[in-house]
Protein backbone atom coordinates (compact mmCIF):
# COMPACT_ATOMS: atom_id res chain seq x y z
CA UNK A 1 0.00 0.00 0.00
CA UNK A 2 2.75 2.54 0.80
CA UNK A 3 4.45 1.74 -2.50
CA UNK A 4 1.15 2.21 -4.33
CA UNK A 5 0.55 5.56 -2.63
CA UNK A 6 4.03 6.80 -3.49
CA UNK A 7 3.63 5.75 -7.11
CA UNK A 8 0.25 7.48 -7.29
CA UNK A 9 1.73 10.69 -5.90
CA UNK A 10 4.56 10.49 -8.42
CA UNK A 11 2.07 10.12 -11.27
CA UNK A 12 -0.11 12.99 -10.04
CA UNK A 13 2.79 15.35 -9.25
CA UNK A 14 3.12 16.76 -12.80
CA UNK A 15 -0.64 17.39 -12.94
CA UNK A 16 -0.60 19.17 -9.60
CA UNK A 17 2.40 21.25 -10.67
CA UNK A 18 0.67 22.13 -13.94
CA UNK A 19 -2.43 23.27 -12.10
CA UNK A 20 -0.30 25.39 -9.80
CA UNK A 21 1.50 26.96 -12.75
CA UNK A 22 -1.83 27.62 -14.48
CA UNK A 23 -3.13 29.37 -11.39
CA UNK A 24 -0.05 31.56 -11.05
CA UNK A 25 0.44 32.35 -14.73
CA UNK A 26 -3.16 32.76 -15.90
CA UNK A 27 -5.77 32.92 -13.16
CA UNK A 28 -4.03 35.27 -10.73
CA UNK A 29 -3.13 37.91 -13.39
CA UNK A 30 -6.67 37.77 -14.83
CA UNK A 31 -8.15 38.15 -11.36
CA UNK A 32 -5.83 41.09 -10.68
CA UNK A 33 -6.95 42.85 -13.88
CA UNK A 34 -10.61 42.17 -13.09
CA UNK A 35 -10.28 43.54 -9.55
CA UNK A 36 -8.46 46.61 -10.87
CA UNK A 37 -11.33 47.32 -13.26
CA UNK A 38 -13.92 46.81 -10.53
CA UNK A 39 -12.09 49.07 -8.08
CA UNK A 40 -11.61 51.69 -10.79
CA UNK A 41 -15.31 51.56 -11.62
CA UNK A 42 -16.26 51.92 -7.96
CA UNK A 43 -13.99 54.94 -7.56
CA UNK A 44 -15.49 56.58 -10.65
CA UNK A 45 -19.01 55.85 -9.41
CA UNK A 46 -18.11 57.39 -6.06
CA UNK A 47 -17.17 60.59 -7.91
CA UNK A 48 -20.57 60.71 -9.64
CA UNK A 49 -19.48 59.32 -13.00
CA UNK A 50 -22.40 57.72 -14.84
CA UNK A 51 -22.22 53.92 -15.32
CA UNK A 52 -22.67 54.39 -19.08
CA UNK A 53 -19.62 56.66 -19.14
CA UNK A 54 -17.61 54.13 -17.15
CA UNK A 55 -18.55 51.40 -19.61
CA UNK A 56 -17.60 53.61 -22.55
CA UNK A 57 -14.22 54.34 -20.95
CA UNK A 58 -13.51 50.62 -20.53
CA UNK A 59 -14.52 49.95 -24.14
CA UNK A 60 -12.31 52.81 -25.32
CA UNK A 61 -9.41 51.44 -23.26
CA UNK A 62 -9.80 48.01 -24.84
CA UNK A 63 -10.11 49.50 -28.32
CA UNK A 64 -7.10 51.75 -27.80
CA UNK A 65 -4.90 48.87 -26.68
CA UNK A 66 -6.16 45.99 -28.83
CA UNK A 67 -8.52 47.48 -31.41
CA UNK A 68 -6.11 47.61 -34.34
CA UNK A 69 -2.76 46.29 -35.48
CA UNK A 70 -1.15 49.60 -34.54
CA UNK A 71 -2.79 49.48 -31.10
CA UNK A 72 -1.54 45.94 -30.49
CA UNK A 73 1.95 46.92 -31.67
CA UNK A 74 2.06 49.92 -29.34
CA UNK A 75 0.72 47.90 -26.41
CA UNK A 76 3.36 45.20 -26.83
CA UNK A 77 6.10 47.80 -27.37
CA UNK A 78 5.15 49.63 -24.18
CA UNK A 79 4.95 46.38 -22.21
CA UNK A 80 8.49 45.23 -22.99
CA UNK A 81 10.39 47.54 -20.59
CA UNK A 82 7.69 47.08 -17.94
CA UNK A 83 8.00 43.29 -18.03
CA UNK A 84 11.80 43.51 -17.91
CA UNK A 85 11.58 45.84 -14.92
CA UNK A 86 9.17 43.42 -13.26
CA UNK A 87 11.68 40.61 -13.69
CA UNK A 88 14.30 42.75 -11.98
CA UNK A 89 11.93 43.41 -9.09
CA UNK A 90 11.14 39.70 -8.84
CA UNK A 91 14.84 38.87 -8.66
CA UNK A 92 15.28 41.28 -5.76
CA UNK A 93 12.25 39.79 -4.00
CA UNK A 94 13.78 36.33 -4.24
CA UNK A 95 16.84 37.74 -2.47
CA UNK A 96 14.61 39.12 0.29
CA UNK A 97 14.86 42.75 -0.85
CA UNK A 98 12.04 45.12 -1.78
CA UNK A 99 13.23 46.99 -4.86
CA UNK A 100 10.81 49.89 -5.34
CA UNK A 101 13.29 51.73 -7.56
CA UNK A 102 12.79 49.94 -10.88
CA UNK A 103 11.47 53.10 -12.51
CA UNK A 104 14.54 55.11 -11.60
CA UNK A 105 16.85 52.29 -12.65
CA UNK A 106 15.08 52.14 -16.01
CA UNK A 107 15.46 55.90 -16.44
CA UNK A 108 19.19 55.89 -15.71
CA UNK A 109 19.86 52.74 -17.72
CA UNK A 110 17.76 53.99 -20.63
CA UNK A 111 19.61 57.29 -20.72
CA UNK A 112 22.96 55.48 -20.68
CA UNK A 113 21.77 53.27 -23.54
CA UNK A 114 20.67 56.29 -25.56
CA UNK A 115 23.99 58.07 -25.03
CA UNK A 116 25.89 54.98 -26.14
CA UNK A 117 23.52 54.59 -29.08
CA UNK A 118 24.39 57.97 -30.58
CA UNK A 119 27.97 58.31 -29.34
CA UNK A 120 29.69 55.30 -30.92
CA UNK A 121 29.77 55.99 -34.63
CA UNK A 122 31.11 53.74 -37.34
CA UNK A 123 30.28 50.48 -35.58
CA UNK A 124 28.25 47.77 -37.30
CA UNK A 125 24.91 46.85 -35.76
CA UNK A 126 26.21 43.47 -34.59
CA UNK A 127 28.60 45.34 -32.27
CA UNK A 128 26.86 48.65 -31.63
CA UNK A 129 23.48 47.31 -30.52
CA UNK A 130 24.78 44.78 -27.95
CA UNK A 131 27.30 47.34 -26.68
CA UNK A 132 24.62 49.98 -26.12
CA UNK A 133 22.35 47.49 -24.36
CA UNK A 134 25.20 46.19 -22.20
CA UNK A 135 26.15 49.72 -21.15
CA UNK A 136 22.54 50.51 -20.26
CA UNK A 137 22.11 47.33 -18.23
CA UNK A 138 25.40 47.91 -16.42
CA UNK A 139 24.58 51.51 -15.50
CA UNK A 140 21.10 50.51 -14.35
CA UNK A 141 22.57 47.71 -12.24
CA UNK A 142 25.12 50.06 -10.66
CA UNK A 143 22.34 52.53 -9.85
CA UNK A 144 20.33 49.72 -8.26
CA UNK A 145 23.38 48.62 -6.28
CA UNK A 146 23.46 51.97 -4.46
CA UNK A 147 20.49 50.86 -2.36
CA UNK A 148 22.18 47.52 -1.70
CA UNK A 149 25.37 49.18 -0.53
CA UNK A 150 23.42 51.52 1.75
CA UNK A 151 21.53 48.54 3.21
CA UNK A 152 24.74 46.59 3.81
CA UNK A 153 26.78 49.45 5.27
CA UNK A 154 24.28 51.65 7.10
CA UNK A 155 21.17 49.48 7.46
CA UNK A 156 19.08 51.94 5.43
CA UNK A 157 15.91 50.19 4.29
CA UNK A 158 15.86 49.62 0.55
CA UNK A 159 12.22 50.71 0.22
CA UNK A 160 13.09 54.23 1.37
CA UNK A 161 16.40 54.48 -0.49
CA UNK A 162 15.02 53.17 -3.80
CA UNK A 163 12.06 55.56 -3.66
CA UNK A 164 14.46 58.45 -3.07
CA UNK A 165 16.70 57.22 -5.89
CA UNK A 166 13.65 57.31 -8.18
CA UNK A 167 13.24 61.01 -7.53
CA UNK A 168 16.96 61.63 -8.02
CA UNK A 169 16.89 59.82 -11.36
CA UNK A 170 14.07 62.04 -12.65
CA UNK A 171 15.94 65.22 -11.79
CA UNK A 172 19.18 63.77 -13.16
CA UNK A 173 17.45 62.88 -16.43
CA UNK A 174 16.00 66.37 -16.79
CA UNK A 175 19.41 67.92 -16.11
CA UNK A 176 21.45 65.71 -18.43
CA UNK A 177 18.99 66.03 -21.32
CA UNK A 178 19.69 69.77 -21.32
CA UNK A 179 23.46 69.38 -21.61
CA UNK A 180 25.00 70.30 -24.99
CA UNK A 181 26.49 66.88 -25.69
CA UNK A 182 23.22 65.04 -25.08
CA UNK A 183 20.50 67.53 -26.04
CA UNK A 184 19.27 67.49 -29.61
CA UNK A 185 20.58 70.44 -31.59
CA UNK A 186 18.15 73.29 -32.06
CA UNK A 187 15.87 72.20 -29.22
CA UNK A 188 15.24 73.98 -25.95
CA UNK A 189 13.26 71.17 -24.33
CA UNK A 190 14.91 68.16 -22.67
CA UNK A 191 15.28 65.69 -25.53
CA UNK A 192 18.29 63.64 -26.56
CA UNK A 193 19.95 63.29 -29.91
CA UNK A 194 18.58 60.70 -32.29
CA UNK A 195 19.76 57.13 -31.82
CA UNK A 196 21.86 55.78 -34.69
CA UNK A 197 20.25 53.09 -36.82
CA UNK A 198 23.03 50.67 -35.91
CA UNK A 199 21.84 50.79 -32.28
CA UNK A 200 18.13 50.39 -32.96
CA UNK A 201 16.36 47.12 -32.25
CA UNK A 202 15.06 45.83 -35.60
CA UNK A 203 11.33 46.23 -36.10
CA UNK A 204 9.29 43.08 -36.65
CA UNK A 205 6.15 44.15 -38.52
CA UNK A 206 7.39 46.61 -41.12
CA UNK A 207 6.26 44.21 -43.85
CA UNK A 208 2.69 44.96 -42.73
CA UNK A 209 3.09 48.65 -42.00
CA UNK A 210 6.35 50.64 -41.87
CA UNK A 211 4.96 52.66 -38.96
CA UNK A 212 4.50 49.68 -36.62
CA UNK A 213 7.11 49.99 -33.86
CA UNK A 214 7.10 46.49 -32.36
CA UNK A 215 10.74 45.39 -32.26
CA UNK A 216 13.10 42.54 -31.48
CA UNK A 217 12.89 43.37 -27.79
CA UNK A 218 9.71 41.28 -27.71
CA UNK A 219 11.74 38.09 -28.17
CA UNK A 220 14.37 39.26 -25.69
CA UNK A 221 11.59 39.78 -23.16
CA UNK A 222 10.08 36.35 -23.84
CA UNK A 223 13.50 34.71 -23.49
CA UNK A 224 14.07 36.49 -20.18
CA UNK A 225 10.65 35.42 -18.89
CA UNK A 226 11.24 31.82 -19.94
Amino acid sequence: APDTDSRLRALLAPTIATRGDLREVVLIPLLAVFLALVIGALIMMATSVAPATILKSFVAMADGSLGSMNAISETLTASIPLVMAGLGIGLAFRAGLFNIGAEGQMVVGGLATAIAAFSFTGLPMILHLPLALLIGMSVGAVYAAIAGVLRATTGAHEVISTIMLNLISFRLLDYLLRQPYIQKEGRADPISRAVLETAELPRLLTFLDPNLRLHLGLFIMLAAVA
